[in-house]
């Protein structure tokens, strides 16, 4: 099956270097067809031609003048369907950042025909799941200290606001996002269950309610599979959620 092109986007502050990457993308564009859709000096410039040009793969060196490569990256992993990332850099210090901004591959210069073959498969495979996999399967982008992290959606037990941030909870840890509890509700419709003005469960992680001990009435709290915490469920909600649970 022929594959389709790949509109890819060149930033480097480097003349030489873009040139480069420009003769690399022809010699292979036989096993990974692929298109320049634009050249860029800086991160400032790469932002507008994103806008622009909507590339699939953005190959970026890290040291720039201006908006670096780092912050390039975090910039676009901060929209809703982002390009894929290749950093191309002399520094191999940067391997490590530059996977926990969970950019697709790290090219060290002088970047070989056969590595940008293996990173530019590894991008189409990337562009062919996002436009593939359904809007409620979207991994949380979370930025913590300086890093962007992609947290699966799958592994979220509950969603709960508290004070300005939301927090985004899974087995192993706790993580702090920016967005708020209506924009996640709507944005992963089904997959969560609103049980308080400041908490949504996500429904396939429920097994049960229990009445609260030594409460008077009590309040019912959702009992959340193989995981201790138990979550008040308001009396607005109680009605709904015992119905949508068919208690």
């Amino acid at each position: 099956m022929t594959q389709s092109e790949l509109r890819i986007l060149v930033v480097d502050d480097e003349a030489p270097a873009r040139a480069r990457l420009r003769d690399l993308l022809g010699d292979v564009r036989g096993e990974q067809p692929n298109r320049i859709v634009g050249f860029a000096a800086n991160g400032e410039e790469a932002l507008r031609l994103v806008d622009a040009e909507t590339p699939d793969v953005v190959l970026a060196d890290i040291r720039m003048p201006g908006m670096d490569g780092v912050a390039l990256a975090e910039h676009l992993h901060e929209r809703d369907h982002p390009p894929v990332v290749i950093f191309t850099t002399a520094y191999e210090q940067y391997a490590v950042q530059a996977f926990d901004l969970a950019v697709a591959d790290y090219l060290v210069k002088p970047v070989r025909a056969a590595r940008l073959t293996d990173a530019l498969d590894k991008a189409r495979r990337l562009c062919q799941r996002e436009s593939s996999a359904d809007g409620a399967d979207k991994p949380l982008s979370v930025t913590e200290r300086g890093r962007i992290l992609l947290v699966p959606i799958a592994s979220v037990l509950y969603l709960r606001a508290e004070q300005k941030y939301v927090t985004a909870r899974t087995v192993e840890r706790e993580y702090l996002l920016d967005e708020s509890l209506v924009h996640l509700e709507e944005t992963y419709p089904g997959r969560f269950l609103r049980i308080h003005r400041n908490c949504l469960v996500a429904s396939d992680m429920i097994a049960g309610v229990e009445r609260e001990a030594n409460q008077g009435e009590g309040r019912w709290l959702v009992v959340l599979k193989d995981f201790d915490e138990r979550l008040p469920i308001s009396r607005r909600q109680w009605p709904t959620v015992k119905d949508i649970l068919g208690l």
